[in-house]
């Protein structure tokens, strides 16, 4: 039988065991919950990566504004090919060198509306217009035709290609955007009668086949009306 000092030290050796367990498992514990903390820290942060490159080329208020109008501009694919240099610096010459027509008309109106308009011209130059306009840049897909009247009204330049036009054509109007952009558009017009065109307000260039001399004209163009619009917004 054992004696009653040998009872103690069994006792205490089992109540240190169970303490030594006691702590290894609040260790593992807390390692775990370490683990399950970083790893949704890590995920946290991925999602705010993610949200932010999905969000980053949203548009704003900006220079065209497309802030709850508009999508903003997303340039796409756009073939890299050089535009040929400007030969004639005269609207009348390079229009009539590119086959082109020029035409002015009278303003179709300016009020603010939000729902479609019938204009009287594809493309159109003036006009009722959404009350937020297009943002100047290169669209793959075209925002809404009212939104591109009130950036006309703005003063911009709005370029215009049928899709149907060939990669070498759009690459070619992408350069010449590129040239000078300030307060330009760039955008694929599915319904026009014309491959390659550019519109001001009250005012249409019109070019039923892009030749080399198309991009002078539409040069000519731009020098001519740009800025010229009822508003000018920087």
């Amino acid at each position: 039988m054992a004696s009653r000092k040998e009872e103690k030290e069994r006792l205490r050796a089992e109540r240190e065991e169970r303490e030594r367990e006691a702590a290894a498992g609040a260790r593992r514990r807390r390692l775990v919950g370490y683990g399950a903390g970083g790893a949704l820290a890590l995920a946290a942060v991925v999602a705010i990566v993610v949200v932010a490159l999905a969000g980053g080329g949203g548009g704003g208020d900006g220079a065209g504004g497309s802030s709850g109008g508009p999508a903003g501009p997303s340039a796409g694919d756009y073939p890299d090919v050089p535009v040929p240099p400007q030969r004639v610096a005269d609207l009348d010459q390079a229009a009539r060198a590119g086959g082109c027509t020029t035409k002015s008309f009278r303003s179709e109106g300016g009020n603010h509306v939000t729902e479609p308009v019938r204009y009287g011209s594809n493309p159109p130059h003036s006009g009722p217009h959404n009350p937020v306009p297009a943002d100047d840049g290169v669209y793959d897909k075209a925002p809404r035709t009212e939104a591109l009247v009130h950036a006309l009204e703005h003063g911009r330049i709005v370029m215009q290609f049928r899709p149907q036009a060939s990669d070498e054509v759009k690459g070619q109007l992408k350069s010449l955007f590129d040239e000078d952009p300030s307060h330009m558009l760039l955008v694929p017009n599915a319904r026009m009668p014309y491959e390659v065109a550019a519109t001001a307000w009250t005012n249409v260039l019109g070019c039923r086949k892009a030749t080399p001399a198309v991009f002078d004209a539409i040069r000519a163009f731009k020098v001519r009306y740009r800025d010229r619009g009822p508003e000018y917004v920087p």
